[in-house]
């Protein structure tokens, strides 16, 4: 079968297994994030998050991920929704975290994925991923002209803003490749200007270790007393960069049922968040991705936006 047959099934199957966009680039050596990522790690900006410093050469090299690998394929898997706690004195979680573990909602997708494509094309190795291996996703889709990493160094589409999971498949096989497209952040700095932490230390650069997110989910020690006053209310992730982004105002209503919010969990008050109790924990986050952080985590974020709001900073 011809290269161009082999891509034009790949991303009518991505369509209809429900990812919003599909695109390829070749599989390479990435140069210019190697230095990057070089000098972000030599700043410590991974703060606890140690894996970031293995295997720096697969993170560059997807063809020391899969023997022969050819290309890389993106995709990205819409998880936005408007809808919003309603309680807004509640400690707030990232919308991402709303419904089931992203992690095997798609990766169950990329699996039935990759097998249509060696039942459609015949002998094909490959690896999948989504979130889950030294990756480097946002790089990948930036260079398939998915979208362009933006100032908050989230990967930005833009047709529908930046509220995407991102996965890829590598394989040893050609495939048409697409091209980048321009950066469009501009000269806006509205990410830039509303991190509280001061996370976006410059522009397209993000130091890990301030950001809320890092806090109340990869931090497994005390969260440190000089961010107090300084989480805007977040107890697990944070959306405030994509928030404030103006091309999210493009974002559609996601329509995956796995991603929808329990009804509980958007009307909990903050007084239920603040005495929730570990069964009531397993029950709300069956399946969910707050689950990384453990109920002990959960209710730690908790305390501590509660400790701010007693001790504001001056």
């Amino acid at each position: 079968m011809s290269i161009k047959h082999n891509t034009t099934i790949l991303k009518t199957k991505a369509k209809e297994l429900g990812f919003t966009f599909c695109t390829i680039a070749k599989a390479d050596f990435l140069h210019k994030e190697a230095l990057q990522l070089e000098r972000w790690l030599a700043k410590d900006n991974h703060g606890e998050m140690t894996y970031m410093e293995k295997h720096f050469d697969k993170r560059l090299d997807p063809r020391l991920l899969v023997k022969g690998a050819k290309s890389v394929i993106s995709l990205a898997y819409n998880y936005y929704t408007p809808k919003k706690q309603t309680d807004k004195d509640a400690p707030k979680i990232s919308i991402y975290a709303y419904g089931k573990d992203y992690h095997k909602v798609v990766k169950k997708k990329l699996q039935s994925l990759f097998h249509y494509l060696q039942e459609e094309i015949g002998e094909i190795n490959g690896r999948y991923f989504v979130d889950s291996a030294p990756v480097m996703e946002k790089a990948w889709a930036e260079k398939s002209g998915l979208g362009w990493i933006g100032k908050n160094a989230n990967l930005i589409t833009k047709s529908q803003g930046s509220y995407f999971f991102l996965a890829e498949i590598i394989v040893d096989i050609p495939l048409m490749y697409d091209t980048p497209i321009k950066d469009y952040c501009g000269s806006c700095t509205k990410c830039i200007d509303a991190c509280p932490t001061d996370a976006i230390t410059e522009p397209y650069v993000v130091d890990g270790s301030k950001c809320i997110s890092y806090f109340t989910i990869e931090l497994k020690d005390a969260i440190p007393n000089e961010m107090k006053g300084k989480f805007d209310n977040w107890m697990f992730g944070c959306d405030i960069c994509q928030i404030v982004c103006p091309w999210n105002s493009f974002s559609l209503q996601h329509n995956e049922e796995k991603f929808f919010a329990k009804t509980e969990l958007l009307s909990l008050k903050k007084d239920d968040w603040e005495t929730l109790g570990v069964e009531k924990f397993d029950e709300i986050f069956e399946g969910s991705a707050v689950k990384r952080a453990g109920y002990n985590g959960l209710k730690r974020n908790i305390e501590f936006l509660m400790k701010s709001d007693q001790t504001p900073l001056e």
